[in-house]
């Protein structure tokens, strides 16, 4: 499994400075070369936790469960302190957005659903039980959907070498409890060297490991061999101990002296090399050098240097002054800190920072800080997330001119932060009464979740399009090998005709299937034009307009954590409808380079020509541009990610792709009109339909003069619900920025949906069907309590491809009209182009340009010399 992470698992310890078994299992020593540890924080422990990470946050690299902390300053606290990363409810994923990948959901039990909580920077999966009745299904729902950053950590009392294994057919990262494993062969427990060796691939026949020795300072001293054998000895001596391949175990200086102290283990990406970090005495290299590709040179050399001349430099002289007159070297560290100020080129800046490098590096050696030690300082302000005030101090401020506050003033004060929800706080939906609340309050808390920067996301799949682009068929393959790890792959596309063995299914889900096909069919062959419109708009002028199929269409079918054959439907039958001679299909493939069947049967009844087995930008490129396997198409549809979307609208935007697409998206959402007459279980039931879609989901709902004892009746069967749903801390999330508006007629519900345009619109009032006259914004629209929105994203005929975040006061959602354009035909006789001609003339006059103007005049002037 190929990792960031310098380990293949993470250990899992008590509260410092236990940090291991000390009796048992792993010793404080030998967790601190492993580095890669994990801790569950609890108030209680908190401030324990945080000391030890203030004080080794460079030493270690620390994950965290954090589910039990409330305060979110709490959690930031540990981020700006050094947490790699940190493990949250799902709920709580919104307030931490702005730490990015350094925040993940964490979810209790090892159920296939729960993956559906995996975003884009990880899940952890706490309490797994390898022997449960539904690890399997784990097992292949989680080889399937390929997350990136999974981690599982097990049950209590759990069979730790089973527990590898699954976690190694999951590709996920295990958590170990450091009481559970050891540096040597023990009874019960198991030994780390025997997992690191089972994770490391070796192309040697002795499985000899690859060791690249570095010291502190990344310095690389050499090359040398590690066994399974070796990584236990080192790891228990927290020395170096190598395998020599003539000699057997080698403990590096045992002859020499110049021995080293163990730092950390760690292993690359693919895992076929080690790396270990050592604080080396005297020389690596046999020769007279330091390392055996070389010397030292650079800062690390300076270092050197400067520590070689505090020792020998002559009493008296100026560079024995340096390490003993206080008031030189600052009046040194000023001076060379100033020339650098004022310093106007490139290489004056170079040599000037080079004195100021050297002078500070004395201040550190006279003081014994080692480079290392300053390294670790630059890495510890690396991962600091809270942000000081960035004004210069006292008498430098003042000699540049610059204002600062005086002394003793008082900082603006913080926002007070609300406290969190608890897992078991009833799930309620914020209210607003329009009576009472001002157009500015209703308008703020209609606002959409906010969605990630357009800039960022762009830096990400541009290089991705302009590969596939170059590239073709190899791009499209190594981002697939990449992202689906689906390495078995060797072709980016499956043809039609597809293998009967690629569609084997259930026969409940055939029959489901096709009736949704039937459905959907009978609807968008209604909307076919039965001839072509024909208007004669004066004598001898006609004008027409005919509709042709687009030739060739791309269609995105998302895959990840779930699978579509829905969207397969709303996508492929309309195309198939509107008679369009190329039906593309893309979808991201499972791990062993599979499409799901559901797809796959899909694909075949809606005559698809091929499936694209990608995913992401790199399949919008492939269909934009065509590969050298992948048809290039005229027309790109079909939902997907931030990513996808952003990859439509670039290709769209490329006049070298000359490609359409169906419309922008963003998060699932729905608005419930809601009166008197309304069963407050059905209206719970479609607001939490659309809210288990994603924590940036939004549910709105408009209550037409309901009593606080019926809004009440509403809000209880939402949690009651809730409580029920395998996502419900999904639903948390979403509720947390939905919104209830209360009004006192239809006028006022309808003006405020139809200025929200919501994606799809549940009409539970009274004469739903007169209110649908009133509607002018939505992608779709649900009238009367039985007509959930769910029939709408299957099998009622209607399509589920809809406009969102307010995009439906300009675009449909995916229809016939979709799949075809619209050609229009002008045939005059005679006495139409006379009729019509002056007017031409004239225009074309006005306008000035004349050619136009002739092309009627040498007509007219033929007609009358005949």
């Amino acid at each position: 499994m190929e990792s960031t992470l310098p380990l293949p698992f993470l250990v899992s310890v008590s509260v410092p400075p236990g940090l291991g078994g000390e009796k048992e299992g792993l010793s404080r020593e030998e967790v601190s070369c492993l580095g890669c540890v994990f801790f569950e924080v609890a108030p209680q422990t908190f401030e324990k936790i945080l000391r030890f990470l203030q004080r080794h946050n460079t030493e270690f690299h620390p994950y965290f469960d954090v589910t039990r902390l409330e305060s979110r300053d709490d959690v930031v606290t540990l981020l700006d302190a050094g947490a790699r990363k940190v493990f949250v409810r799902p709920e709580q994923l919104p307030d931490f957005a702005e730490f990015g990948s350094r925040v993940a959901p964490l979810v209790s039990g090892g159920s296939a659903s729960q993956l559906a909580f995996a975003t884009e920077n990880g899940l952890l999966v706490s309490g797994f039980d390898a022997t449960a009745t539904d690890a399997a299904q784990f097992i292949e729902t989680s080889k399937a959907a390929k997350l990136d950053s999974l981690f599982i950590k097990p049950a209590a009392g759990a069979d730790l070498e089973k527990f590898i294994s699954v976690a190694a057919q999951c590709n996920a990262i295990p958590i170990l409890p450091s009481t559970g494993i050891t540096s040597k062969e023990q009874a019960g427990k198991l030994a780390v060297p025997k997992i690191l060796a089972a994770s490391w691939k070796s192309d040697r026949t002795d499985g000899l490991i690859p060791t690249v020795v570095v010291d502190e300072h990344d310095t690389a001293l050499g090359l040398v061999y590690s066994s399974e054998e070796s990584v236990g000895e080192a790891l228990r001596t927290q020395t170096g101990v190598y395998q020599s391949r003539k000699r057997g175990l080698w403990y590096k200086g045992a002859s020499s002296g110049d021995t080293q102290e163990l730092v950390r283990i760690s292993l690359d990406c693919d895992n076929d090399a080690l790396k270990f970090v050592v604080r080396q005495k005297g020389r690596f290299c046999h020769l007279e050098q330091s390392g055996c590709f070389g010397d030292l040179k650079g800062i690390k050399k300076l270092e050197q240097t400067l520590i070689s001349r505090k020792q020998s430099a002559p009493a008296g002289s100026y560079t024995a002054r340096l390490f003993s007159d206080e008031k030189l070297l600052r009046a040194k560290i000023m001076e060379e800190a100033e020339e650098l100020c004022e310093a106007k080129t490139a290489e004056e800046v170079a040599f000037e920072a080079a004195d100021l490098f050297y002078f500070a590096m004395a201040r550190a050696v006279s003081a014994g800080v080692s480079l290392a030690d300053i390294e670790k300082s630059l890495d510890a302000k690396s991962f600091k997330v809270k942000r000081r005030q960035g004004d210069a101090k006292g008498k430098w401020a003042e000699k540049e001119g610059i204002k600062v506050a005086a002394p003793g003033a008082a900082p603006a004060p913080a926002a007070k932060e609300e406290p969190k929800k608890a897992a078991s706080e009833k799930i309620t939906m914020k209210v607003l009464d329009l009576a009472e609340a001002s157009t500015e309050q209703i308008d703020a808390a209609l606002k959409r979740p906010s969605q990630k920067s357009a800039d960022a996301i762009m830096k990400i799949i541009v290089p991705i399009i302009d590969d596939v682009r170059k590239n073709g068929d190899k791009a499209v393959l190594s981002y697939t090998h990449k992202f689906e790890k689906a390495t078995s792959l060797s072709s980016p596309v499956l043809r039609a005709p597809f293998p009967e063995a690629l569609m084997q299914l259930p026969e409940e889900t055939i029959k489901a299937i096709d009736v949704s096909f039937e459905n959907i069919r009978k609807f968008h062959a209604a909307q076919k034009e039965e001839k072509p419109l024909q208007v004669e708009t004066m004598p001898g002028v006609v004008c027409s307009r005919f509709s042709r199929p687009i030739e060739a269409v791309g269609l995105y079918v998302p895959g990840g954590t779930a699978v579509l054959p829905s969207t397969a439907l709303m996508l492929g039958v309309p195309a198939m409808v509107a008679g369009c001679q190329k039906i593309v299909l893309a979808s991201p493939p499972r791990g062993d380079g599979s499409i799901t069947p559901e797809i796959v049967y899909v694909a075949h009844k809606v005559g698809a020509e091929s499936i694209v087995l990608a995913g992401g930008a790199q399949a919008v490129a492939a269909m934009a541009y065509g590969t050298e396997s992948v048809t290039k198409v005229d027309k790109i549809l079909g939902p997907g990610n931030q990513f996808v979307t952003a990859a439509k609208m670039y290709v769209s935007n490329d006049t070298n792709a000359g490609v359409g697409i169906d419309m922008p998206a963003g998060p699932s959402e729905v608005l419930v009109i809601a009166d008197k007459d309304a069963n407050p279980a059905f209206v719970a039931s479609d607001l939490l339909s659309q809210a288990e879609h994603g924590v940036d989901s939004q549910v709105i709902l408009i209550a037409i003069d309901l009593s606080d004892a019926e809004l009440a009746a509403i809000e209880d069967e939402l949690h009651r619900q809730a409580m029920e749903l395998p996502r419900v801390d999904i639903v948390r999330g979403s509720i947390a920025h939905s919104l209830t508006v209360k009004v006192k007629t239809v006028d006022e519900a309808m003006e405020i949906s139809n200025k929200y345009a919501p994606e799809h619109l549940i009409l539970q009032i009274k004469d739903a069907e007169k209110a649908v006259e009133k509607v002018m914004n939505a992608g779709s629209v649900f009238i009367g309590e039985w007509t959930p929105e769910s029939v709408g994203d299957y099998s009622a005929g209607v399509n589920h491809s809809l406009p969102t975040y307010g995009y439906a006061k300009q675009y449909s959602g995916v229809n016939l009209a979709s799949f075809v354009k619209h050609i229009t035909s002008s045939n005059l006789t005679a006495e139409g182009l006379r009729n019509v001609g002056d007017a031409v003339m004239q225009l074309a006059k006005v306008e000035e340009l004349e050619a136009h103007r002739r092309a009627v005049s040498i007509r007219l002037d033929h007609m009358n010399r005949k």
